[in-house]
């Protein structure tokens, strides 16, 4: 069992249970995913390789290819090009990456001060963007990026709201700004 959802399990959640005065243990708000999603854009196909290779990496799960809907020609965009990829994370490595994520990979950002309050959207939902996701200790080769690419991190709660969801994200350990 992984080490966060082990301590979830055992500590964190009754004490999410006696803070949200939760009288019902199925009540109690858990993550039921987290979604990771990165549009790298118009890039040379041995770049885009390499991207999906350290994307394979640090979410251990091979990602989903995003193509193009439409083709745009200003941006030189042709339908069925490959723009993005993303990847749904359930269950054990749902828990690793987040305790990679949390323990190791936010504190090597550069003057991080925390993660930002803002953004739950009202139904128990957390997004994270990071700037680059070069920040996870799996991608060893950091030259070969020509290309920095960011991450947009969702994590789907059953919380039924931003207060619940905040509190289940406080009590994992996400460093939220202005603790």
């Amino acid at each position: 069992m992984a080490r966060l959802k082990d301590k979830y399990v055992k500590e964190w959640a009754p004490a999410l249970q006696k803070q949200l005065g939760v009288t019902n243990k199925m009540m109690i708000p858990t993550i039921e995913k987290v979604v990771l999603n990165m549009g790298f854009g118009i890039v040379e196909k041995d770049v885009q390789q390499k991207i999906i290779e350290n994307f394979a990496a640090f979410s251990g799960q091979r990602p989903v290819l995003c193509k193009a809907r439409k083709s745009i020609s200003n941006f030189k965009l042709r339908e069925g090009m490959v723009i993005g990829a993303k990847v749904t994370l359930r269950g054990e490595r749902m828990w690793e990456f987040l305790d990679r994520m949390i323990n190791s990979a936010l504190p090597r950002i550069r003057d991080f001060r925390g993660v930002p309050k803002r953004g739950f959207d009202h139904r128990g939902n957390y997004t994270l963007g990071m700037k680059e996701h070069s920040i996870f200790p799996e991608i060893v080769d950091h030259g070969n990026n020509a290309v920095d690419v960011g991450l947009d991190v969702t994590f789907v709660t059953t919380a039924a709201n931003d207060e619940q969801a905040r509190a289940l994200l406080n009590i994992i350990g996400m460093p939220f700004a202005g603790r």
